[in-house]
Order: structure tokens, then C-alpha cells, then sequence
């Protein structure tokens, strides 16, 4: 084996021979590291290449292959399992994300208390984590802990004898594995950004070290079969911190969403390998941690007072599932040159977009005052779907005239003022109807703006 010396940014992972001020790939300035790589020399790779060529897999039928569904673990989470595609499948590796104290550490801990298994803390000691465990109403007699950064000493623990906590997966027979057998039900790392392993240079949380502490584990889960939660942090800007192959390397990639100091948590699906990304788990956090739930247009219109201008009720699709949320407006006239335009839960240029139209095609003057739009619960809605309910929202508060508290308004808007289809449209008029909705504003019962808002009045 032979060393080799290259300089690795530690923001995009851009690889260089030599040291540079500047990384050519992101423009960051002082993040190439120096990080020291074995290379096997010739004689050794053509060796492994004879090696692998005599163990190289034959061929199967694929109906011979043996169907993942019946070994999938079940968390006792319906909300948890749905996401991931009815369970966790066995040798799989996942990546979780999400902002700091969104609740990834207290789900997690959840999912492990059902399963059992082993919880591998880099962030905390095992006293902090059974504090919290307590607080959570988890005695944790399948859970076993080991508070360890060193990612070598992580993959010693998985390839030894010791018991590593009660499952209840069942054997390919069909049997139980009995308490006393070595079998890891499921492993959890807490998280990626503090593993390090002694073969790299570089401190932990550098891109060099979660690509290579990602790869040992990843190589470990899937040759002992052992599903394994991967924990990672998440930049300021919200996406997965580390190098973006991290995200390429998992098979399924969880994102745990929400307002920290709102009770709602949406835990959505960006990749997945064994079932579909649509799907979404709704989750309230409470005292004992996340509870999950079964009716969301209820945890999100809990709060609602009606009968007031700038309320207005819309049904969206969060995978595939309808939910009704509340959208709230305020239109105040402005003290500024440059009226304000804030929008807390939808985006900021579909909302620049919604005043225009308005503007346009219902000669609203809106150019002198400010719009505060709102979306109750802390759930964030990027399908144009709400376009026609923050539309109306709008209006009701430039007109001071309340929308009747038994209507729900959904519906795409144009730049010509028309109203377009969307997609379930059946699906969310039934959800309405269910909740006690008599009347429902939707693409089918209007064709532009101006009607829709002949409706309301």
C-alpha cells in the first residue's frame, strides 16, 4: 500500500494535489485540508482484482429473489413506517436531517424503544441520554447505549459477540429470535458530523471524515444485514451538511420539518428506495415526546377563530393525504416608500406573484400597503394549490369582510386571473365535506378570479 497526500475542501468536497487559498469548485476560502489516502500499488490491486474475480456473484432469476416486505421491521409508528414505505427493511441504511431541536434525537429514540437495539451517541454521554429517555417515558430495556466517536471501535462493537439488545424480527422460517442470540435489530448513529475514524486526517464534521465514517458503515449494515439510522445536521441554509455523495450513498433520506416552537413535526421522505418519496408523517410534540397523528386538519384548525377578515381555510396534499389548513392575511397601509410583502409558510415570490394579480385583473389598489401572509400551524405549502385561498385571504382583509367560516377555498391562479386544475381535486372536496365544509371553492365550481370572488360575497 502506498500513501498519498491530497488537499480536500471541506465544503464541497473538491479534491487537490497541492494547497489553495481558495477552493476552484465552491469559492470557499482556507477549506482545502490535507488528508493523507492509501493507494494500493499495482501488485496488490491486480491480486484483489484475481480475488474478486473468483468470488464474483452468479446470476439469479429475479423471481427466485426473495421479496423485502415480510422482513420489513415495524416501528409501532403507523405515521413513521408510512414514510419509510411500511417499515424498515433489513440491511438498509437511512439518513434523518433536520434543524437543530426539531425533536430527530426524541423520534428516534421512539422508533429504537419499539424495535430495540443499539444507540450509538456521539453528541452526548450515555447519562445525558437516559435523562432524556426517562423524560420520555422509556424504561429502555432493549436499548443498549455506547457513547463513542471513533468509528473503528463502532465497527468492532457490531462484528463481536455481544448482545446488543432484544428484537422482534422474525427469521426467515418465520420463528422469533429468541432474547440471548446476537442479533442487532436496528443500529442508531447520532450523529455522522461527530464520527471520526484514525485512518484520515482531519477533525470530525469534515467532509473527508462523514464520507469515509459513512462508507465503513454503510459496507457494515449492508454485509451483516443490520438496518442502521443515520442522524445527520443540517446547514443554515437547510440542506444536509457533509458532501452531497453522503446523500447518494444511503437508501432512503428523511427530512423531520416543523417550527421549533410550533407543536406540529412533518417528517417527509427526499429519497427512497423502497417505497415512495410522497408520503408524509405528522407528528405533535408533546411532554412525552412525539405523538403521532391520525387526523392533521384538526391539529391544524385547532386554533382558528372564525368570523374574522383575512381567514380563509385550503385543502393541500401532503403526499397522499388531504389536509386543511388555515391561511392568514393582513393588509395594513404601509409607512414605507417600498411597501412590505411577508409571507411566513409560503414563498415569498408566489406571494409577490398573488399581489400582482390581484392588482391586475381586480384593479385592487394594493400599492400602498402591506401584506403579512400567514400559514397557522408552522406547515409550509409549496404547491400552487393555496394560490386562490391566499388570494382571497388577501382580499378579505383589504375588504374587512370576513369569508364564511364553512367554506374551504383551494385552486391554482394564472397570470390572466383564471383558476386552474389540480391534481385530487375529488380527494380534498371529500376531506372538506368530512370536516363539516358545506361549501368548497374549488377549479370545478369556478373558472376565474372575479367569480370566485362573487362566491364568497
Amino acid at each position: 500500500m502506498k500513501l498519498k497526500t491530497s488537499f480536500v475542501c471541506q465544503q464541497c468536497g473538491y479534491e487537490s494535489p497541492s494547497w489553495m487559498g481558495k477552493c476552484p469548485s465552491c469559492a470557499s476560502w482556507n477549506s482545502l485540508i490535507e488528508t493523507v489516502r492509501e493507494i494500493p500499488s499495482s501488485k496488490s490491486s491486480r491480486e484483489a482484482g484475481s480475488r474478486s474475480a473468483r468470488q464474483i456473484s452468479k446470476p439469479q432469476k429475479l423471481s427466485d429473489v426473495k421479496h423485502i416486505e415480510k422482513n420489513r421491521l415495524k416501528s409501532g409508528y403507523e405515521e413513521f413506517d408510512r414514510v419509510v414505505g411500511g417499515g424498515i427493511v433489513p440491511g438498509s441504511v437511512t439518513l434523518l436531517a433536520g434543524d437543530p431541536g426539531i425533536g430527530k434525537s426524541t423520534l428516534i429514540l421512539h422508533v429504537l424503544a419499539k424495535i430495540g437495539g443499539l444507540y450509538v451517541s456521539g453528541e452526548e454521554s450515555a447519562e445525558q441520554v437516559k435523562l432524556r429517555a426517562k423524560r420520555l417515558g422509556i424504561d429502555g430495556e432493549n436499548i443498549s447505549i455506547l457513547a463513542e466517536t471513533n468509528v473503528e471501535s463502532i465497527l468492532h462493537i457490531l462484528s463481536s459477540n455481544y448482545e446488543l439488545g432484544i428484537t422482534n424480527q422474525e427469521k426467515e422460517d418465520g420463528s422469533r429470535v429468541e432474547p440471548g442470540m446476537t442479533k442487532v435489530s436496528l443500529v442508531i448513529i447520532d450523529s455522522i458530523q461527530t464520527l471520526s475514524s484514525g485512518e484520515l486526517d482531519g477533525m470530525a464534521g469534515s467532509v473527508g471524515q462523514i464520507r469515509h465514517s459513512a462508507e465503513l458503515l454503510i459496507a457494515a449494515a449492508k454485509s451483516k444485514g443490520i438496518p442502521m439510522i443515520i442522524i445527520g445536521h443540517v446547514t443554515k441554509e437547510g440542506a444536509i451538511a457533509g458532501p452531497k455523495v453522503l446523500e447518494h450513498m444511503v437508501d432512503t433520506v428523511l427530512y423531520l420539518e416543523g417550527e421549533r416552537f410550533a407543536n406540529a413535526r412533518i417528517l417527509r421522505t427526499l429519497k427512497n428506495r423502497f417505497g415512495a418519496v410522497e408520503e408524509v408523517g405528522i407528528f405533535e410534540m408533546g411532554e412525552k415526546g412525539l405523538v403521532e397523528v391520525t387526523n392533521p386538519s384538526a391539529l391544524f384548525l385547532q386554533d382558528r377563530v372564525t368570523n374574522v377578515p383575512g381567514s380563509v381555510v385550503t385543502v393541500i396534499m401532503e403526499g397522499t393525504r388531504p389536509m386543511l389548513v388555515e391561511i392568514q392575511a393582513l393588509v395594513v397601509p404601509s409607512q414605507l416608500a417600498i411597501p412590505r410583502r411577508v409571507g411566513s409558510g409560503v414563498d415569498y415570490n408566489r406571494l409577490q406573484l398573488l399581489v400582482a394579480i390581484l392588482q391586475k385583473r381586480l384593479n385592487v389598489p394594493l400599492g400602498t400597503f402591506d401584506i403579512f401572509v400567514n400559514v397557522s400551524g408552522g406547515i409550509k405549502i409549496g404547491e400552487p394549490s393555496a394560490d386562490l385561498a391566499v388570494a382571497m385571504a388577501i382580499l378579505s382583509s383589504f375588504k374587512n369582510k370576513p369569508v364564511n367560516a364553512q367554506t374551504a377555498v383551494f385552486g391554482e391562479l394564472g397570470l390572466l386571473g383564471e383558476v386552474r386544475s389540480i391534481g385530487a381535486e375529488d380527494r380534498r372536496i371529500r376531506e372538506a365535506k368530512r370536516l363539516g365544509f358545506t361549501t368548497v371553492i374549488s377549479p370545478k365550481t369556478t373558472r376565474n378570479l372575479k367569480q370566485a370572488v362573487d362566491i364568497l360575497e
